[in-house]
Parts: C-alpha cells; structure tokens; sequence
C-alpha cells in the first residue's frame, strides 16, 4: 500500500538526514499527510521495540526482498497500530506468513523486561507523557453541516455523547466510544486520546477538521465578521485559514500568503475539502507584500501564526527525539523574523485587530516578541484582553502578561501555544470603524435538536472534495 511506502522513504529519509521528519512527510507524494505524519511518529517512537522483535523472528533472514524500514512500519501496523483491517495487499499477506512468531517474540520481549503493556517497553524519554493525554479535538465545518447533525451523526454510530464539557477533569475523563461538546468552542467536539477519524467519512467530506483546540482560538480570537477582509500571513497548512473561512461564511476575502509551493498545494486541496470558497492564495513571502497595495486597503484584520521552534508541538519529542529547548543562536533569528513579519503586519494602513499566535513555549518567541513590536508601534496598537477567564497567562516578567494566553499539555490539556491580540487604539479618520470592539466569546448554549435536521452531515458526499 502506497501509505506504508511512504512511511519508510520518510524513516529513511530521517535517518540518513535527508532533512526533518515533518519537511519529509509534507514533500512526500502521499496525499493524507496527516495520516502519513502519525504512523511515521509512533513507528519511529517504537523503533528499538520493533529492531528487537524483528531480529528476535529473523523476518529480515527470511524475506531478503524485504527492506528494513518498510519491514518496521509493516510490524507497527501488524503489532501495534491499528493492523491491516482489510488493506495492505501483498504485505499484509506476507506479514501474516510470520505473524505468529513476530507475536510471540514481543510476548517474549515484555516476559524478559517484566512489563505487561506495549508502552512500559519504551524508553524513558519515549514514554508517553501529558502530551499523550490531550483528547482528539474536532472542528465541525460549518460551511458544510452544524455541530447538531455532526453530533447526530456520531450518535447513530454508537458513540454516547456526553453533552458540553464543564471542566478539564471532564476531557481527561474520555474513554471508550464517548465525546463531548466542548465548553468554549461550540463547534468543537472532544474524543478520548488517540481517537483516530482519519478515515471517518465525515472527515474525508471535509465536514470534520481535526485540529487541536489550542490551534483553534487564533481565529475565534480575531473573530472577523461575515464581509470582512482578512490576511493570513504565514497561512499553511490552512487549518486556521479554513477557520477563518468558516467564521465569514465565505462572505469577504481571505489573502492567504506562504512560500512553501508544496505546504501551499496541500492547503488548496484541504481548503476545496473544506468547501471554501473566499481565500486567495498566494506562493509569497508576507515580507514582500506591500501594506499600500490596493489589494489589502480594506484588510482590517490579520492572523499571523510565524514559522517558530515548534517547541510546544505534542509530536515534536517524536520528531527529534530528546530535542528540548532550541538553541540560543535558532531562537535569535526566529525571534528577529518573527519581529520582522510582526511590525509589518501593523502597518496596514486598515488594520484593526491582530491575532500573533505561535506553537512555541519559548520567550524569546512570544513574549519578547510582542514587547518589541508594542514599542516599535509607538502606542498606536495596544493589546486586548485574550480570554480572561483562561487559565495560562503569559509569562509575568512582560508588563501585559495578563493580556497573553499560552496553553499547554499539563494546565489546559492542549498543544503547547502562545496567543496575543493587538488592536489598534486609534481608528485612522479615513478608514470605516467595523467591529471595534472585542468580540463577545461566551459560550453559547449546547445544540438542542432541530425538528428538521439537515442532511449534509447525514450523509456527506466523498466525491469532488479531494
């Protein structure tokens, strides 16, 4: 199956440098990266389990054709992943011939090591932590369905919905065929931990985005009206931009920016999934955009989510095992680009509200850079108040910490992120004042069911949304 082939070019490709595993799988020809990205990291997490259990049943000795890498997604998939399932062709049929062995030296592994689950043969380091707590986050589309016939849906599949969620004990709680709406996004539902709907057809229809809550309060923070015109500035691979999309209705204009030409072909097709319809996208760096195009007069909105450390991404420990914080010298010049795109984003001549958001837990990325930018801007932006009822503050030796949000693994059950919101404090005399005030973020009230539900979600359609 082109999936496992894939897996293993991305392994070798890590292995041997050819670059990270993220780049790897992005300039990969597979066309669900996601799916892709996953199985890559949890067979790499599990390599020297998989390397012993391999050499243990000699499969390499007796299939010579067999290549290793390949050989280790294979035995991933048979002994700890979700197995074949009715796929996998020619290498399902010759990882059946050696099945039995193959299970029978990882018994014999956890027998020798004196543990009883998969994980405890991991190494300290490798072991799962509060990242692997984090529940399945999943953002209903409503340009295709609404969050009532989503739920619907699931319920008819035997999942036992839970209604909204009133704590954060009530998402770490999830187990088993359960869910809940979540307590601030009304259109995000939550799953247990490694809840995989990759292949669910609400997924594959581009009704579902799975996306983690943490990376869905950018958009609902900058909260553009339908009508609005909006640039996301580093916009690949589109989960926010399809947010924004959703959050206007597809009535405005999105100017979505990025110079990476395959990241920016893989966000065209999930943003056609997605059914949106009012994003330009352009293969170009925002540095070089001009604020006095007459394009972007309009633009009083801007989400800008920079390229970073991603040292808050749940799979960076898989990507680079035993990476902690980056290096001094790699935060100096992220922290300048970021500082660079940031001061030219408030120069719009429209602008209004920003959203600076990152995936990084470092200072120099996110407090710092906000610091700098206020102070260049010569108090013509301040910031606003970003959820206050939050939990995670921005770091206390920044004067407006207060106003920043960060969100983490251990203290709100998310990927790690930072988020700030600059709004303008004077409305330039020329431009039309629209939306001034800071969105009203309550939550809304639990779907109730409608007497006639719509269809979309009940039976979506697989067809031209690839």
């Amino acid at each position: 199956m082109a999936l496992y082939a894939a897996a293993a070019a991305v392994l070798a490709g890590v292995e041997s440098r050819q670059g990270s595993l993220k780049g790897l799988v992005y300039a990969s020809s597979f066309q669900n990266v996601k799916q892709l990205y996953a199985l890559v990291c949890e067979t790499q997490r599990y390599s020297a389990v998989l390397d012993a259990v391999i050499t243990s049943a000699g499969l390499l000795r007796a299939e010579k054709k067999l290549r290793p890498h390949l050989a280790k997604v294979l035995v991933y998939e048979l002994l700890l992943g979700r197995g074949f399932k009715g796929r996998g062709g020619r290498w399902k049929a010759l990882l059946d011939r050696h099945q039995a062995r193959l299970k029978a030296e990882l018994a014999r592994l956890k027998v020798h090591r004196g543990v009883s689950r998969n994980e405890d043969l991991l190494e300290v380091g490798s072991k799962p932590g509060p990242a692997s707590q984090v529940p399945r986050f999943v953002r209903v589309n409503t340009l295709k369905t609404c969050s009532e016939d989503a739920i619907d849906y699931f319920k008819r599949q035997g999942f036992s919905y839970q209604g909204r969620a009133s704590s954060l004990e009530d998402l770490g709680a999830l187990k088993g065929k359960c869910f809940l709406l979540d307590s601030l996004l009304p259109e995000l539902l939550v799953f247990p931990a490694q809840t995989d709907l990759h292949e669910h057809p609400l997924y594959q229809a581009g009704h579902l985005i799975l996306q983690d809550k943490a990376s869905c309060l950018p958009a609902m923070l900058l909260a553009p009206p339908p009508g609005s015109h909006v640039i996301d500035a580093c916009a690949a691979p589109g989960n926010k931009t399809s947010h924004l999309a959703a959050l206007l209705k597809n009535q405005g204009k999105i100017f979505a920016f990025d110079l990476d030409a395959k990241r920016l072909a893989s966000m065209a097709t999930l943003l056609t999934r997605a059914g949106v319809s009012c994003c330009e996208l352009a293969e170009q760096d925002f540095l070089a955009v001009s604020p006095s195009d007459e394009r972007y007069r309009q633009v009083q909105y801007i989400l800008l989510d920079p390229s970073c450390s991603g040292s808050g991404m749940l799979t960076r420990q898989l990507e680079e095992p035993g990476a902690g914080v980056p290096s001094k010298e790699r935060l100096r010049a992220l922290a300048a680009f970021q500082q660079r795109v940031l001061s030219h984003a408030l120069t719009f001549p429209a602008l209004q509200r920003l959203v600076y958001s990152t995936c990084s837990l470092c200072q120099e990325e996110n407090e710092d850079v906000v610091q700098a930018a206020l102070q260049q801007s010569s108090g013509a932006f301040r910031l606003a108040p970003a959820l206050p009822s939050w939990p995670h503050r921005g770091i206390s030796t920044f004067p407006d910490a207060g106003h920043c949000l960060r969100a983490s693994p251990e203290t709100t059950l998310t990927g790690g992120f930072f988020i700030a919101v600059f709004e303008r404090v004077e409305v330039p005399s020329s431009v039309p004042w629209a939306e001034a005030s800071a969105p009203d973020l309550r939550p809304s009230r639990a779907p109730k069911r409608k007497k006639r539900r719509q269809k979309a979600a009940a039976a979506p359609s697989t067809g031209p949304d690839t």
